[in-house]
């Protein structure tokens, strides 16, 4: 089934059959044999990611030997090279993707195939007509025609034009809200249901807090203390605690949900937790870690209500210094839900509920957040563009979500007892190296800095010396004090984001970068988080060392914890790839009937195949193709990072304002384009003297 032009009457193929499988023994002259992870274009041609290694593999849609976006393979690379790059090609599929291949089913006859929309896979995957019989309905809905669908590529014969595939999921109608959310979700692996043993489990979870359990923790029911959340927030996983001291002090508790007393290691519950390991954020809606019994009533610490904790409590000064910190497990009873908005009109007025507490506090969190900063801290504050959705899922407004004040009293207290758990467990336990869960960040990569520097030459800017991580610090800072506000910032600040190390979870602390923290881990979202859990469940352990001299029987196995924090910083890394991917299928979305429309925008972005631009107000970006610009013919110049027509000598650079038309908003491929609404250069100043 053609896939470009889509249409339900074609029975055959366009594009040729590659070579099937392994060519185990049939090679070219190559210099090694690596193991990666294919990268597919819509083109039909590859790269292959090896780990560890900066440059990818160019491989000829010929040499893919059957291998598709996202499968693990073993690629003999050549001495010739493509544009600069290693081109290899595949010798062996290691293992399919397990990620599935979403399309639209065509039933014509006899024939079945899965249209698939992604521009990372060429080719449409052939279904067994069979298979549809035996496919139960899946959330009420039938496999048909013209119904979306997950598949996965079970085999490729060597004399068939396409894939053969399996249904694993039916999705819906194409185009209703819920059916392409759970598109994105089967796209990228993620679950968005919980099996009916995983509810069942949760629900048998009793509510029932003994007064023996609470005889066994600090009892905090009676001390001020509050939750700030953004209004639609459904699980509140964090609270605040406040009480003012004899001594002058004041003593603030940051109290965390205690899930791991309700959920056990190796647990059904757990387990599910585990295989999540994250909660995920689309546009439109939350897909939890955990059921709902637990993140949004057991664990959630919702006012009124007793609930238990484990908390870090802070004795600080007016400095905004530690004098004197307690972790455990405590119980504690909510006496005010604020939300953000709430929270900042109390900082802004000095007016209403708790005033002197959330003052109070506002004012630490002002301390800590300069103390961090001026060690080094990096501030980056790009703004977030929020989609607005009717009760239908319809987008009809995308604004700027700006933190203020109230953000960062939660976030610096939340920072704090982060900091405050990995020194206690790695400092003050008694165990020179303890198997513990640390949330890194390293350096940035040398050469990445260098091409920020020389990237923001061009524009102007200087960056000091980075000879150092101090130096580093301090020159990104200031040069990213210096773009605020410019043409340029967003392309600048998105290329020193991409010069820093990715964070992740590890069992190796090497210290968090990005805020400047010798040691750091995730305490404080255990219900979206199981990094969290883990360092819940390892705590737990040493604070007995900590408080009782007690010594562990026996050390928590790394090599387990190691392999834990690896694939939940995977999952991690899939769940905000899965985010990004709802956020632009709204923004096309809302762009749709806006077809035709010009709108005034600033060059965001350059290649040398065509100007990124986001238009205004809502930041929108959208791509102008280089050879769609019918009133000239446009080159990309690299080095000065513009882009230059041969005829009328125009020149676009970045942050330039420009006006554009919107000409195309894909759902399918989740893409925008503009054109280039043509003005004129102004004259030379020649041609004015002259009078030409």
């Amino acid at each position: 089934m053609s896939k470009k032009k889509n249409t339900k009457e074609q029975f055959s193929r366009k594009k040729s059959s590659p070579v099937r499988q392994s060519t185990k023994g049939r090679r070219s002259k190559s210099i090694e044999e690596l193991k990666g992870v294919v990268s597919l274009t819509r083109e039909g041609y590859g790269f292959v990611v090896v780990e560890g290694m900066e440059e990818d593999i160019f491989v000829r849609a010929s040499h893919l030997r059957g291998a598709l976006n996202g499968d693990t393979v073993k690629v003999a690379v050549s001495k010739k090279k493509t544009g600069g790059r290693k081109e290899g090609e595949v010798t062996y599929i290691v293992e399919r993707s397990a990620k599935p291949h979403i399309g639209v089913l065509t039933v014509r006859g006899l024939q079945v195939w899965a249209i698939v929309e992604s521009p990372r896979m060429p080719y449409d995957v052939r279904i067994p007509i069979q298979s549809l019989d035996e496919l139960p309905t899946i959330g009420g809905i039938k496999a048909a025609d013209g119904v979306k669908v997950a598949v996965l590529v079970t085999d490729w014969p060597r004399k068939s034009m396409e894939p053969i595939g399996k249904i694993v999921d039916v999705l819906g109608a194409p185009g209703e809200n819920t059916t392409e959310m759970h598109a994105i979700l089967a796209e990228y692996g993620l679950p968005y249901r919980f099996e009916p043993e995983v509810e069942a489990a949760a629900d048998k979870i009793s509510d029932k807090i003994t007064k023996a359990e609470i005889a066994r923790r600090r009892d905090f029911r009676n001390i001020t203390t509050f939750t700030i959340d953004p209004t639609d927030a459904k699980d509140f996983d964090d609270a605040l605690s406040f009480m003012k001291l004899d001594n002058g002090h004041v003593e603030v508790g940051v109290h965390i949900a205690d899930v791991t007393f309700y959920v056990k290691p190796g647990d059904v519950v757990d387990k599910e937790a585990y295989n999540r390991a994250t909660s995920v954020y689309l546009v439109d809606r939350t897909i939890p870690m955990l059921p709902e019994n637990l993140s949004n009533k057991l664990c959630s610490l919702r006012p009124g209500e007793e609930k238990l904790c484990f908390s870090a409590v802070f004795e600080m000064d007016d400095k905004a210094n530690v004098v004197d910190s307690w972790y455990g497990r405590t119980v504690i009873k909510s006496d005010y839900r604020f939300d953000y908005e709430q929270a900042q009109q109390i900082i802004e007025t000095k007016e209403g509920p708790l005033a002197e507490e959330i003052l109070t506090i506002h004012n630490l969190a002002t301390i800590l957040r300069k103390k961090r900063f001026d060690k080094g801290a990096i501030n980056f504050e790009r703004p977030e563009m929020k989609v607005e959705i009717d009760e239908n899922g319809k987008p009809v407004n995308v604004y700027q979500k700006i933190s203020k004040e109230s953000n960062f009293l939660i976030e610096e207290f939340m920072l704090l007892a982060n900091r405050s758990v990995a020194e206690l467990v790695t400092k003050k336990c008694g165990y020179k190296e303890p198997t513990f869960v640390y949330r890194i960040h390293e350096a940035p990569n040398a050469d990445k800095l260098g091409s920020l520097r020389t990237f923001a030459k061009n524009f102007g800017y200087q960056m000091g010396p980075t000879e150092n991580v101090k130096q580093v610090s301090k020159s990104l800072n200031t040069l990213l004090k210096d773009i605020k506000g410019k043409p340029q910032e967003n392309a600048i600040e998105m290329l020193a984001l991409r010069s820093m190390a990715r964070a992740c979870y590890s069992t190796d602390n090497v210290g968090h970068y990005g805020l400047a923290f010798p040691y750091y881990t995730h305490f404080t979202s255990p219900i979206r988080r199981y990094p969290d859990m883990m360092s819940h469940r390892l705590l737990a352990q040493y604070l007995e060392c900590y408080y009782d001299g007690k010594k562990l029987d026996k050390m928590p196995d790394k090599g387990l914890y190691q392999t834990w924090c690896e694939y939940s910083s995977a999952r991690e890394q899939i769940a905000a790839d899965a985010e990004r991917a709802s956020t632009r299928y709204k923004l096309t979305e809302f762009m749709q009937d806006k077809i035709g429309q010009i709108f005034d925008g600033t060059v965001s972005g350059l290649t040398e195949w065509g100007m990124y631009v986001e238009i205004e107000p809502t930041k929108v970006e959208g791509m102008v193709s280089l050879r769609g610009i019918a009133e000239d013919y446009f080159t990309f110049d690299e080095e000065k990072y513009q882009i230059v027509g041969k005829t009328s000598g125009r020149v676009i650079t970045l942050g330039d304002p420009v006006k554009v038309r919107v000409v195309r908003a894909s759902l399918e491929q989740k893409q925008i384009d503009y054109e280039l609404v043509w003005e004129a250069p102004a004259p030379s100043e020649d041609v004015v003297k002259n009078g030409k």
